[in-house]
């Protein structure tokens, strides 16, 4: 899709991966709608590429509720390409963890984003044209200790993907899943890498999951929406892994060719 004249809602907007797609968007001629928690920061960010701020919690039921309506009344046009990137980690021993941490774990990387790909599809599907794209993880394929809940909600995340291009077939939207390993220099990084069991797995996989980073990642993430790739996964040697678990996604969507995806 040609990325100039688009309304792009990117999450997680204010820092690392999200603030680096909301600038190669913006930088490509969308219109981008800056999302995150952190008001004062998104604020300078959508000041500086001309763009729109709309501070939001998205663990929090009422926070996450029209805001792809609100975003689209703010910029007088609707989303079409949008950018699911919010996510946290609270990396840790499972059995420390409570039940707040778990909750809002599961509301941030997985409801979040199916919510706000529900509310933007029928504005995408009248205009003709969208793209959702999900910032997924590795480890989402494989887990390492301290990532147990983290890990579940990036393989939900990845899941979300296939069963969107499921419902969305025969439509103008496209679905991407990005899907990585530790991204730098990021804040998510560091806390990752703070928990010793963790740490010392990634050094483990030091060879076959080098650090990405965060602008190439971001490069490669708009160049994807602009030509409708299904994935972006980084590192690239890592790549074996995520297509493994993908063999059963891909033989189930062959195997349902001609069955209707709506009623």
């Amino acid at each position: 899709m040609q990325i100039a004249g688009h309304h792009a809602l990117v999450t997680g907007a204010s820092r690392g991966l999200g603030e680096a797609i909301a600038r190669r968007l913006a930088a490509q001629g969308a219109t981008v709608t800056c999302v995150a928690r952190t008001a004062d920061a998104l604020a300078a960010l959508a000041d500086e590429i001309d763009g729109h701020a709309l501070a939001a919690d998205l663990a929090d039921p009422a926070a996450r509720r029209d805001v792809v309506a609100r975003a689209a009344a703010a910029a007088g046009t609707p989303v079409t390409i949008l950018v699911n990137n919010a996510g946290i980690d609270l990396t840790g021993h499972f059995a420390d963890m409570s039940a707040d941490d778990v909750e809002r774990l599961i509301a941030v990387n997985v409801t979040a984003p199916a919510e706000l790909a529900r509310q933007a599809v029928p504005g995408m599907l009248e205009a003709g044209e969208g793209s959702i794209v999900l910032i997924s993880s590795m480890a989402g394929v494989g887990v390492f200790p301290g990532l147990a809940v983290y890990s579940a909600t990036k393989a939900a995340l990845t899941h979300l993907g296939a069963g969107l291009r499921a419902d969305l077939k025969g439509t103008p939207i496209a679905i991407t899943v990005v899907q990585t390993g530790l991204i730098t220099p990021t804040d998510m990084a560091d806390s990752v890498r703070s928990y010793a069991p963790a740490a010392a797995s990634f050094t483990r996989f030091r060879q076959l999951l080098p650090a990405t980073d965060v602008d190439d990642l971001a490069d490669a993430v708009t160049d994807a929406v602009a030509a409708g790739r299904r994935h972006v996964r980084r590192p690239r040697r890592a790549g074996l892994f995520p297509l493994l678990t993908e063999i059963p996604r891909r033989m189930t969507e062959i195997l349902l060719a001609g069955v209707s995806p709506r009623a």
